[in-house]
């Protein structure tokens, strides 16, 4: 029987069930003369969950059935709330619980693509014109949803009543910084929801998979915004705009108070510049790495094989992870060959290449090879250039150009 579930439902009876299994396995195992007890064996059910004792395992599967029968219970103008999100993961979930605020999302994938602390207009032109060439997406298209979701980002400055929904990721937290930053002042009534895991599940990737009913037992966890977290959200984002990442290596170094999970999101976020060694990001690294361990395999059972084991902290969507994926596929000389091109790119089939082997055993530099310009931030690592890379430590080194050829 699970420990846990994906999506943050415990069901209290089931547990009791596990741990008198549990109990019946000890004492088939254990010295007679000191038998288990049943609150042993609940305990280490409790444990496995995640929590400190059985009590406390009772205590939130009741407040979660509490918030489940009464979503607004804390929430008496929620009617009257923005719900701010990267994406539109917990649109349909929030009104299945009960909530009925309106629901606002930024979806730039601010963790690809150039980012630079420019004016408005330009920088919005900057982002709308990587979103359409990357995604596919008409250029007028792009541009119209950037000017829309920017436009209202500037909510977040009035009087009402909002609230930002936050995981521990890139995605999430360079949302949370780029919307932070751009306040004049800290508004009356703007609260934080952020979330690092949740009790009961093992493999936390994001808010999106939790059942309605645990959004509403988020709800009353809910911080305002203060003065530090808009200081710190100031410094982080001109950081992460800057060409150079070593003032943001210096802020993700050490945790910060006013906003926890902020650090380990960029110390992670770092990893996707070129490693020292092979000129990989981290997340080209792991997908490589699988590859070579199973031989032929679709991008779809990559992406998942991430997702669900090796992304130490998951950040991509699928449509994301397929983007980073091509200039590997695509470049003139490719570390891996794509299969069966007529169908839907999940399915595809992908291998490595000689040269991708190679660079995976860092006997060759990625960045050497490859023919596109790649952007972490404002950090931009064009082929034959000298950039910045990344060592084993986390650490930021300049990279001199490769020698040219005689």
């Amino acid at each position: 029987m699970p420990a846990s579930s994906n999506d943050g439902r415990i069901n209290l009876e089931q547990q009791r069930k596990r741990a008198k299994d549990l109990l019946r396995q000890l004492k088939a195992e254990t010295n007679p003369s000191t038998p288990p007890t049943l609150a042993h064996a609940q305990w280490l059910t409790a444990r496995e969950l995640g929590f400190s004792s059985w009590p406390k395992l009772k205590a939130h599967v009741d407040a979660i059935d509490f918030a489940a029968r009464h979503p607004g219970f804390e929430a008496s103008d929620e009617a009257n709330t923005g719900h701010w999100r990267c994406g539109n993961d917990i649109a349909h979930s929030l009104q299945l619980a009960g909530f009925r605020g309106a629901f606002h999302m930024l979806a730039d994938p601010l963790c690809m693509g150039p980012v630079q602390d420019v004016a408005p207009q330009p920088y919005r032109a900057l982002r709308s014109a990587f979103i359409s060439q990357t995604f596919d997406v008409p250029l007028a298209d792009a541009l119209q949803r950037t000017q829309d979701e920017y436009n209202a980002l500037a909510q977040l400055a009035g009087p009402g009543h909002n609230v930002l929904w936050c995981e521990a990721d890139a995605y999430d937290q360079l949302f949370l910084i780029r919307a932070l930053a751009g306040l004049p002042k800290v508004p009356e009534r703007l609260e934080l929801i952020e979330v690092r895991q949740v009790p009961g599940v093992q493999r936390f990737i994001g808010i999106g998979q939790l059942a309605p009913d645990l959004l509403a037992w988020l709800w009353p966890q809910r911080r305002p915004v203060d003065a530090a977290m808009l200081a710190l959200a100031r410094q982080a984002w001109q950081s992460y705009c800057a060409p150079s990442p070593l003032a943001l290596a210096d802020l993700a170094r050490e945790d910060h108070l006013a906003l926890p999970l902020l650090a380990p999101a960029l110390r992670r976020q770092l990893q996707e510049l070129p490693g020292i060694a092979d000129g990989l990001s981290l997340t080209e690294r792991l997908g490589l790495r699988y590859i070579h361990e199973v031989g032929e395999v679709t991008i779809g059972q990559v992406f998942a094989e991430l997702m669900s084991r090796r992304e130490p902290l998951p950040y991509l969507g699928d449509l994301m992870f397929h983007a980073l994926l091509r200039p590997l596929i695509d470049a003139r000389q490719p570390l891996l060959v794509e299969d069966s091109p007529q169908l839907p790119w999940p399915h595809r089939p992908v291998r490595l290449t000689a040269l991708g082997e190679r660079v995976l055993a860092s006997q060759a530099y990625w960045p050497d090879h490859s023919d596109r310009e790649r952007w972490v931030g404002g950090v931009a690592i064009r082929p034959g250039q000298a950039h910045w890379a990344i060592d084993a430590q986390g650490a930021p080194l300049w990279r001199p150009a490769p020698p040219q050829p005689l």
